[in-house]
């Protein structure tokens, strides 16, 4: 093809991002993607996925430390060097963190911030100027912990509420640009995203001291919740549908469990609704 889409997908190895991948290079629309990821030789299980769906030829693999801005501006500029356009970046790349603020260092309270915050401004900044150019748009993944503070997980979801006011206060300076601005919200999603923060319930429980009777109810409470969770192709499907709407919204959740939590926070004008109810995951 002599013109076509280009997306840009960070985190794509695994979960939503491998999965939002393969179906914005299948979609009707006829998506180029650039799927990316720090270490590109975990990249197997997303270009087996690729061919088994036929679209090897829309999914390229690229590296990308998102924690790096010479990597972002890199892999950005290569982009637009080697296609038509960029025409909508996909912020998915992220990394869970289970700790509480007494028993943790605060560099490694920044680690989380600068992949799920400053990583995902690198990547926005970088691309804007060419989807001003496209009339292009900026999704970011972020977690329903970016509206509703959770226990044991202060950090992530600073840096993942950090997300959500900045892209909810670039979204009308961009739009007057021609820059439509979404974030993406899920619930418990079944991928190793979980497994990736390395919970080891017992020792960390152990280890927990006098906060150790809570952290053990919330895990309790966190394995039940992941029991039954949205599967990564369907929570990929709504990224889609952003993708692809001619008017999207700013804020949408990818499951009816992930709807039915956000709107407690969003109806909950003095705060005792949600603390209220996150409470119980602890007590």
């Amino acid at each position: 093809m002599s013109s076509y889409k280009t997306v840009l997908i960070s985190g794509t190895s695994t979960g939503i991002g491998a999965q939002t991948a393969v179906a914005a290079a299948a979609a009707a629309a006829g998506w180029h993607v650039v799927a990316t990821m720090r270490d590109t030789t975990r990249s197997g299980a997303l270009a087996a996925a690729a061919e088994s769906a036929g679209v090897t030829d829309r999914v390229e693999i690229r590296a990308m430390d998102i924690t790096d801005p010479a990597s972002v501006a890199a892999c950005v500029a290569g982009i637009v060097a080697d296609h038509p356009s960029l025409d909508a970046v996909i912020n998915n790349a992220g990394s869970g963190h289970v700790g509480t603020l007494e028993q943790e260092t605060i560099a490694e309270v920044r680690a989380v911030m600068e992949v799920n915050f400053f990583g995902t401004l690198h990547v926005t900044r970088e691309a804007l100027p060419h989807l001003r150019a496209s009339g292009g748009r900026v999704i970011t993944v972020t977690s329903v912990g970016g509206v509703i503070g959770q226990p044991f997980n202060e950090a992530y979801c600073a840096a993942k509420f950090a997300v959500e006011g900045f892209m909810e206060s670039l979204a009308p300076v961009a739009a007057m640009l021609g820059v439509a601005v979404v974030v993406v919200e899920p619930g418990a999603v079944a991928s190793e995203f979980v497994s990736n923060v390395a919970m080891d319930q017992a020792a960390m429980t152990e280890a927990a001291g006098p906060y150790g009777p809570a952290l053990g109810r919330y895990l309790e409470r966190t394995a039940g919740a992941f029991a039954s969770a949205q599967s990564p192709a369907s929570a990929a499907a709504v990224v889609i549908s952003v993708l692809t709407d001619t008017n999207p919204p700013f804020r949408l959740q990818t499951s009816e469990g992930a709807r039915a939590l956000v709107a407690n926070k969003l109806a909950d004008l003095d705060g005792s609704r949600i603390t209220g109810l996150t409470t119980t995951w602890v007590s």
